[in-house]
C-alpha cells in the first residue's frame, strides 16, 4: 500500500478508519460529516480514502451529506425525482443522465453566479430570507433568467438525443438499402 503525502497544490486528504472516524491529514485532526460538508460549502478540493485500503471513498461521504441534508426537512429532490433518477440506473440512457445533470447543474450554479454578480451593488444578502426577498421584487428577471436557463437545458437535451441517434444499437443497421 502507498502511502500519500500532501503536495503543494494536491487536495485535502481525509481518510476514514475501520471505525468509522474520519481523520483530516491536513489538520491531523478527526472530523465530522458536518466539517466535510463546510469544506464543500467553501469550495476545498479533498478526497476520502479507506485507511487500510486507499479505496477513495468521496461519492459515499458525499451522498451520506446529500441524505442528512435531504433528511433534514428541506429536501431538495422530490420523491418522484428521486425515484425517476433510481429508473435511470441499468438503462443505457445512464451514463448521458449523469453527464446531462452535471451540466444542467453547471447551467445553474452559472445563473446563480450571475445573478448574484448583479445584486451586490444592491447590498442584498446571501440569506435565504435576501434572496426570496430579491427574486419577489426582481420577479420578471427571474422568470428571464429561468426562462434561460430551461432553454438551455432543452438544448443540452436534445443534442444528447441526436448525439443517440447517431449510435449503433443492437438490432439495427447501419447500412443503407439500395433501391
Amino acid at each position: 500500500m502507498a502511502t500519500r503525502t500532501k503536495k503543494a497544490g494536491d487536495s485535502r486528504l481525509i481518510k476514514k478508519y475501520p471505525n468509522r472516524r474520519l481523520y483530516d491529514t491536513q489538520t491531523s485532526t478527526y472530523v465530522t460529516l458536518a466539517d466535510i460538508k463546510n469544506l464543500v460549502m467553501a469550495g476545498d478540493a479533498f478526497s476520502v480514502v479507506d485507511a487500510k485500503t486507499d479505496d477513495d471513498l468521496t461519492r459515499n461521504i458525499l451522498l451520506q451529506i446529500i441524505l442528512e441534508e435531504e433528511a433534514g426537512g428541506a429536501p431538495v429532490f422530490s420523491t418522484q425525482m428521486l425515484s425517476q433518477i433510481i429508473r435511470f440506473y441499468g438503462n443505457s440512457m445512464q451514463g448521458l443522465m449523469g453527464s446531462y445533470l452535471e451540466k444542467t447543474m453547471q447551467s445553474f450554479v452559472d445563473i446563480h453566479n450571475k445573478l448574484g454578480d448583479q445584486t451586490q451593488g444592491l447590498g442584498v444578502g446571501s440569506t435565504p430570507e435576501a434572496w426570496a426577498k430579491m427574486m419577489n421584487l426582481q420577479n420578471p428577471m427571474m422568470q428571464g433568467l429561468m426562462g434561460n436557463y430551461m432553454e438551455q437545458s432543452k438544448d443540452l437535451f436534445v443534442k444528447m438525443q441526436e448525439q443517440m441517434q447517431n449510435f449503433p444499437f443492437a438490432g439495427q443497421s447501419n447500412k443503407t438499402e439500395k433501391e
